[in-house]
Formats: structure tokens, C-alpha cells, sequence
């Protein structure tokens, strides 16, 4: 009675190993616009730069910091209203290999059909992904990337946002600016608008591309800021 009652014991230690979640020290939503104003070259820039980023020395050493020394990624396209969509379901990055493998699986992706332009749609769709999400972080975190304001949302931007960090979600932005348009302040006019509608939650911030070519520099900057 006793041998069958310490096996029971440790087939369910083992059953409770089994089922418990991989820790990471960050969830990373990337969501990338691909709403009509992307071009197909500038889309294929977006994507090599997000895969650029990942694989980059400075990324993997600050992976590497982290208290687990692994984050999860997770790759959204968004644009139609109610239509972003899951490119790249979650994978754990911990090596240069496992970065180097997603960065060649988001290259290789087809593009998802999109129109323009409903963020708030994004962040709801990232949101639903971080609770499906099979890894536990210690900080989970929504990165929208764009080149214009919130259009067509079910659901606007900030209604969104402030529903993603009731739920103890960062929403953090990548500013595409392509123009010379600029707020009061004299900041760039779309950095303000995210500033202001888009992010959110405890050192949510927002990065500037200036231009397409400029995007590989501000994502590696902004995905290392947000694994520190």
C-alpha cells in the first residue's frame, strides 16, 4: 500500500512537471503593419529587419541577461479592421540558431491580406495571443510597428490599449515617420499620436524610424530596450 501510494505521488510530481508552463523572462507580441500603404519592398524590409534584429549580437546578449535567458516571440500582421492575423505562433529564442530559425520562417511567410488601418483591431488580436500564450513570462509586452494613425479599429486604439494593460500587458510602438509633419511640441506627429493613443503600461515607450531604411536600427533598439 505504501510502495503504490509514493509511486502515485510521483507519477504526479511528474504529470505536474509535464504540463507546467516553459518560464521566459519576456512574451513579445511583434506586430507589423501590412495595410495597403506597405509596398512589397517595404514590407520585405520590414520583415528582414525584424529578423535582422532578433539575430543581432546586442539582441542575443540581452537575451542572454535575463534572469531565464529565453523570451518568447510571436509574429501578428495587421491592417483590416477585425482581420490581423497570426503569421508566427510562439517560439522560445535563447540562441543565436533559434533566432537565426525564426528570422527565416518570418522571411519565408506568405503576406497576409490586410487593407488599412485599425490598430486597436492589432492590439486586441496580440492581446487574445498573450493568453494563449503556452510559455509563463515574467513581463508580457505588445509592440506595434506603423507608419500611420488608427482608422478603421472595431475597437479604437486606446480603448484597446487600456483594456490590454488592465491585463498587465506593455503596448510599446515603432514610428514609422515619412514626412515632415510635426506635433505642437515639435516632435514628429505620429510619434506623438502613438505617444498618446497607442501605448501604454508601466515604461511604455515609443521608437522612430526615420524613414524605411532607418527601420532595422529602431527595431533592434526598441526589441533589446524592451528584453532589458
Amino acid at each position: 500500500m505504501r510502495r503504490r501510494a509514493t509511486l502515485a505521488l510521483g507519477a504526479a510530481a511528474l504529470s505536474t512537471r509535464a504540463i507546467a508552463a516553459e518560464p521566459v523572462d519576456v512574451a513579445l507580441v511583434l506586430a507589423a503593419d501590412a495595410s495597403g500603404s506597405i509596398t512589397p519592398d517595404e514590407f520585405a524590409l520590414q520583415k528582414e529587419g525584424i529578423a535582422e534584429a532578433l539575430a543581432d549580437a546586442r539582441t542575443l546578449a540581452a537575451i542572454r541577461s535575463g534572469a531565464v535567458g529565453r523570451i518568447a516571440v510571436a509574429y501578428v500582421e495587421w491592417g483590416s479592421p477585425g482581420g490581423a492575423a497570426t503569421v508566427l505562433d510562439w517560439h522560445a529564442i535563447g540562441t543565436a540558431r533559434e533566432a537565426e530559425t525564426f528570422g527565416a520562417a518570418l522571411i519565408a511567410a506568405p503576406r497576409s491580406r490586410q487593407s488599412y488601418n485599425a490598430i486597436g483591431d492589432a492590439i486586441d488580436h496580440a492581446a487574445l495571443l498573450h493568453g494563449a500564450c503556452p510559455f509563463e513570462p515574467t513581463r508580457r509586452v505588445i509592440d506595434i510597428s506603423g507608419d500611420n494613425r488608427d482608422i478603421r479599429s472595431f475597437r479604437p486604439a486606446p480603448v484597446a490599449r487600456d483594456a490590454a494593460v488592465a491585463a498587465g500587458i506593455v503596448v510599446n510602438a515603432l514610428a514609422v515617420v515619412e514626412d515632415d509633419r510635426r506635433a505642437i511640441d515639435g516632435r514628429p506627429w505620429l510619434v506623438a499620436y502613438y505617444e498618446a493613443e497607442v501605448i501604454g503600461g508601466p515604461g511604455a515607450f515609443v521608437v522612430a524610424a526615420e524613414q524605411r531604411t532607418d527601420f532595422v536600427r529602431a527595431m533592434r533598439q526598441k526589441i533589446v530596450r524592451e528584453i532589458a
